[in-house]
């Protein structure tokens, strides 16, 4: 059974436990830097991305966090998570974890009451579309070539993107019944499995 860890500093840490239980993995609520030693993965979760950033820091987490995934911990950030991952978000000075080459925008789409759902064609998670729960959802502007789109709105806004082991949505797949999302980040920590056997 894999072992998941679920970022649980704020925002929805315990649907992505509920969907990890539902794939037959194993999630592990993390708040400290040693917690993060034995995990097949991580999940940051959506909620309120300076709260988890200020919250990241008291915990000292951010160099933790950093050293895992650049050694290849395969991550999984929703929302706010994306936002916590990316190398440059517009408007706000600085970073919180710089991970990916993206550059995010933050509630992008509006405020609260402007939150919206669509199904997604997604390809690498098949058919049939995906039904995606947009939140105070920030938005891709820029990636570098490295990056992957995996999903786009109609316009060709990115809404999903992987860069090697580091996968993020804008949206919030925990929030549905349908777990190809967290199927295909489970399979990104067996193919970490594989590599280094």
């Amino acid at each position: 059974m894999k072992k998941i860890g679920v970022l649980a500093l704020q925002g929805a840490f315990a649907e992505h436990e509920k969907c990890l239980a539902q794939i037959g993995a194993k999630a592990f609520l993390t708040r400290l830097p040693r917690e993060l030693e034995h995990l097949d993965g991580l999940i940051i979760p959506g909620g309120e991305s300076s709260s988890i950033g200020k919250l990241i820091n008291d915990y000292d987490l951010a160099f933790a966090l950093q050293s895992h995934i650049v050694n290849g911990l395969p991550v999984f950030g929703t929302c706010a998570g994306m936002i916590l991952l990316a190398k440059q978000v517009i408007g706000l000075d600085g970073q919180f974890l710089g991970a990916m080459n993206i550059v995010v925008r933050r509630n992008a789409f509006g405020r609260q009451v402007d939150s919206f759902e669509l199904d997604l064609s997604i390809p690498v998670l098949g058919e049939p579309p995906f039904h995606a729960i947009f939140i105070r959802a920030p938005w891709i502007e820029n990636v570098e070539p490295e990056v992957e789109i995996l999903a786009q709105l109609p316009d060709g806004t990115p809404v999903a993107a992987r860069q090697s082991n580091i996968l993020v949505a804008s949206f919030h797949p925990e929030l549905t019944n349908d777990t190809r999302f967290h199927d295909y980040f489970l399979s990104m920590t067996e193919r970490r499995e594989k590599c280094k056997k």
